[in-house]
């Protein structure tokens, strides 16, 4: 007697997988660090089933990867590995989670909120100036300028993080100037800020790169601040590195991990969901979370960008 032949369902894991989103990088040293962050986060958690994927310029891809992840455990818990929130986080992964639901509608997907502007954030770049400082040949705070240099990028929220920070370093330690200035996409740029603080009489100037890992960006960076050291021979240049590896970046990871297990309050990105980000996509706008959800907007989708968080790395 024959008999049908069953198509077996492929088995779900049990347990939860967190799933690391890097923005990605031309450069692939960049992409090779995050995986170097992914492995050592592993070693660190052996409890976590831990995976790995990219928005752009190198795989896994994200929406495959959400897709693999959901279909492989009953719960995916989502944890960009970004600094600020432009439109890579408020638009391209909310909208990659929610075609995951869609495809997987048997598991969960929860999404938690990026690094952000916060107080692990500044210890890294307190703890970082205080070593440049040191290193040069006069330590003195009041006359060493520091410049905290990150992406540029046409969301002005992701732009007011940056903003927050600088003037948390201004209040947090002895310097009496710490400017903002962008790689890219909006103002001011490096080269402008450094020639302010040498008319302000800062005899010194500390470079802070606001980036995780490696790239474009931050190779460009350090070939900048060589040719200000020419251009500006009476001033004293440091510059710091990237600081992906830092133990606090492990430990905020962690945290969002926690978070979203706990189910605590305003643990999951405000953009997971939202209608008026929908709104924004369809209009061409950026978005912006200046905003609560709770009252009626205005402007704050207005954001038109060419690439959302600047630059490609």
């Amino acid at each position: 007697m024959n008999h049908p032949i069953m198509m077996q369902a492929t088995p779900m894991q049990a347990g939860d997988t967190v799933l690391i989103v890097g923005h990605g990088s031309r450069e692939e040293s960049g992409n090779d660090e995050i995986r170097e962050f992914a492995a050592l986060w592993r070693a660190r958690r052996p409890d976590l089933r831990i995976e790995l994927c990219f928005i752009e310029f190198a795989p896994p891809e994200l929406n495959a990867a959400l897709l693999d992840a959901a279909r492989s455990s009953a719960r995916v818990l989502v944890v960009p590995l970004i600094l600020n929130a432009a439109g890579h986080v408020k638009m391209e992964i909310p909208e990659a989670v929610e075609q995951a639901r869609l495809a997987c509608p048997q598991g969960q997907i929860l999404l938690a909120p990026h690094l952000t502007a916060c107080d692990p954030i500044l210890a890294i770049l307190k703890r970082r100036l205080r070593r440049a400082t040191n290193a040069l040949d006069m330590p003195d705070p009041t006359t060493t300028g520091v410049v905290l240099l990150g992406r540029g990028s046409s969301d002005r929220g992701a732009n007011g993080e940056m903003a927050k920070m600088a003037r948390w370093l201004l209040e947090e330690s002895d310097h009496e100037l710490v400017d903002l200035a962008f790689t890219g996409i909006t103002w001011p740029r490096l080269e402008r800020v450094v020639q302010r603080q040498v008319l302000q009489g800062m005899r010194q100037i500390v470079v802070l790169p606001y980036y995780l890992y490696t790239g474009t960006l931050v190779q460009r960076i350090h070939r900048q601040v060589e040719h200000l050291r020419g251009q500006y021979p009476q001033v004293r240049f440091a510059c710091t590195e990237h600081f992906g590896f830092e133990k606090e970046i492990f430990e905020l990871m962690e945290q969002r991990v926690a978070d979203l297990r706990a189910g605590v309050t305003d643990s999951r990105l405000p953009c997971d969901g939202c209608s008026y980000r929908e709104i924004a996509h369809d209009l061409g706008h950026g978005h912006s979370h200046a905003h609560t959800h709770d009252h009626a907007h205005g402007n704050d989708h207005a954001h038109p960008h060419s690439h959302p968080e600047g630059q490609p790395a």
